[in-house]
């Protein structure tokens, strides 16, 4: 899988991920244009070339990198999301001089969570949020993942 940076012509590939109800069923939609803002990657298969969705790394503040991904549903369960979230937690570490990695997703979205455990990321709390229009599941709440540089280095 490659990597590399959103650009205006994913933005067809963006509208078709999100249009997957399945794929959207735990997030909130958000304008395909905020993913050419920077911090996110298109995801490739190397040998075929397609479009496999996007990874996101992006500078939270004080030190702390926000990861995050969306892939296409026929994707799940290939190993994609954990070898590109993998690669981007490195990359927060080594290039990027975070000194925390941090995630959220829904409680009840076990297979994200699964990925973040799967990249060295640990549960850190629960949190309810005050959403306008919650999303099914939301009252189980978000959780939160973090991996320090500490614990990174030392695994």
């Amino acid at each position: 899988m490659t990597l590399r940076p959103l650009v205006a012509s994913d933005v067809d590939e963006l509208e078709r991920l999100h249009a997957d109800p399945e794929v959207m069923r735990h997030l909130d939609p958000a304008p395909v244009e905020r993913y050419l803002t920077g911090g996110f990657h298109a995801a490739r298969e190397n040998r075929t070339g397609r479009w496999l969705g996007w990874f996101e790394l992006a500078d939270a503040g004080n030190g702390d990198w926000e990861l995050g991904y969306r892939l296409h549903r026929d994707c799940w369960g290939s190993g994609y999301a954990t070898e590109g979230a993998t690669a981007l937690v490195e990359h927060a570490f080594t290039a990027c001089g975070a000194q925390r990695v941090v995630a959220t997703t829904m409680t009840v979205n076990t297979g994200s969570r699964r990925v973040l455990e799967k990249c060295g990321l640990r549960y850190v709390r629960t949190v309810f949020l005050d959403w306008d229009d919650p999303l099914p599941g939301a009252e189980h709440g978000d959780v939160e993942y973090a991996l320090s540089r500490q614990e990174w280095e030392s695994a």
